[in-house]
């Protein structure tokens, strides 16, 4: 089977109506993400593919990297009124110092690619995706990268025998029956001649049969996940990110809070086509005049006085299975809302340490933290702890916990999320 995914022009594009679904695409290190992500796309962003300098220098993903395809809308999405269905892949770092990154990357998705070396199974950095992909995802398909490295004669057999030891695997799992795919994204490897990927046409079938319509919801404050920021002569500075709630019009006014700038939105666009508007899980790039790029890597955008700033939260924690030491109380804590991160420290209302799920902790932040309460809907409220402990080779995860108050609000919706990072006292000199 065929697809026609890279015949369309800017013009067919303005004339069709797309149903957008955010795809991440996480795994191990150089488990082949980023070819994966190639391989599939026909419309490149700014930030893609390892353009970074420093990305191409080391040869490994350092940051978010963004692009899209589209493909036919599948049956059982018809009469929604879409004319195609448009995936715009987010591809994550897989190097375990990037866990912050590939965390604020997992946030914006609403289906997971888990990407696995076939030749290596499950490393540390797969792990630490899947539990990921279990606190912020409600679907996940597994593909397995790099099977042009088995012997033909055999392939099909070891390709069975891996499919079998991993969904052992991942019947412990949320995900306990996850379809599997098999593919070649860059057939030799980086230094080989270029050769067409293998296996990408049953990966769509496989990713249109598990694709389901995000709910969005345009009404509400608009809040904007900013991940690049960077000017063009003549045009002005360009905020790229993803829409976390309400909706944007051209020339509406928006607010950056941690600087306290007010600025006019002049254009807006989703993958080079000019666009008037955006709501909730829209990927676009916002254009503004007199702002200095280099005052904003990261952050959030949102309707003016929208975005009050928190000190302290109470949350109900849960331990996340992989980690068996406690987590004591006045534990020093990287706490993390989106790309944003503060220091805090967590105190434990029962016996002093998080050994069994649903302890009630009490996370004080030694600065403010933007917070806003319906950040990372997707379906149900997404604000996530997670606690991550540090070690020499990079860090993993502890616990996550369920948000029920912070000091910015009185009280944030039934199971909204914070994202939290653990950190281990530094070393005595």
């Amino acid at each position: 089977k065929k697809y026609n995914i890279r015949n369309h022009s800017s013009a067919t594009m303005a004339a069709t109506n797309f149903l957008n679904i955010n795809l991440g695409v996480l795994g191990h290190i150089d488990s082949g993400k980023t070819s994966l992500a190639r391989a599939l796309s026909t419309v490149a962003s700014t930030a893609s593919f390892d353009k970074n300098p420093q990305s191409k220098e080391r040869g490994i993903t350092l940051d978010l990297g963004f692009s899209s395809f589209s493909v036919d809308i599948p049956q059982h999405l018809a009469g929604l009124g879409f004319d195609r269905l448009q995936y715009t892949l987010v591809d994550c770092p897989g190097h375990a110092s990037l866990i912050k990154t590939i965390i604020g990357g997992a946030q914006i998705i609403d289906l997971m690619i888990l990407v696995i070396d076939a030749g290596k199974g499950i490393q540390t950095q797969t792990a630490e995706c899947l539990v990921i992909g279990e606190v912020t995802c409600d679907r996940l398909v597994v593909v397995l990268n790099k099977v042009d490295l088995f012997p033909a004669a055999t392939r099909a057999k070891q390709i069975d025998k891996l499919k079998a030891k991993l969904q052992k695997t991942f019947a412990a799992t949320r995900f306990p029956n996850p379809p599997m795919v098999a593919v070649a994204a860059h057939p030799g490897g980086s230094d080989a001649a270029t050769a067409a990927p293998e296996g990408l046409p049953e990966l769509i079938d496989v990713l249109q049969a598990n694709s389901v319509k995000p709910e969005r919801d345009s009404s509400g404050p608009f809040v904007f996940a900013v991940d690049h920021c960077f000017a063009i002569k003549g045009q002005g500075t360009v905020m790229t990110g993803t829409a976390l709630s309400g909706m944007c019009n051209v020339n509406d006014q928006v607010e950056l809070p941690t600087l306290r700038q007010v600025k006019k939105v002049k254009s807006m666009q989703m993958f080079r086509k000019p666009v008037q508007r955006i709501i909730q899980g829209d990927r676009a790039g916002l254009c503004v005049t007199q702002f200095d790029p280099a005052t904003l890597e990261r952050g959030l955008v949102s309707t003016p006085d929208t975005l009050p700033c928190m000190t302290a939260a109470v949350a109900r924690v849960e331990k996340i299975r992989f980690h068996k030491a406690p987590c004591l109380t006045k534990a020093r804590l990287h706490v993390s809302l989106g790309h944003a991160t503060v220091m805090a420290v967590v105190t434990f209302f029962t016996a002093g340490n998080a050994r069994q799920a649903g302890r009630v902790a009490i996370l004080a932040c030694n600065c403010g933290l933007t917070i806003f309460r319906e950040q990372f809907l997707r379906g149900r409220n997404r604000k996530m702890c997670v606690l991550l402990k540090s070690s020499c080779s990079g860090s993993f995860f502890v616990l996550y916990a369920h948000a029920a108050w912070t000091s910015a609000q009185q009280r944030l919706n039934k199971g909204a999320r914070v994202l939290c990072v653990y950190c281990a006292p530094p070393p005595p000199p």
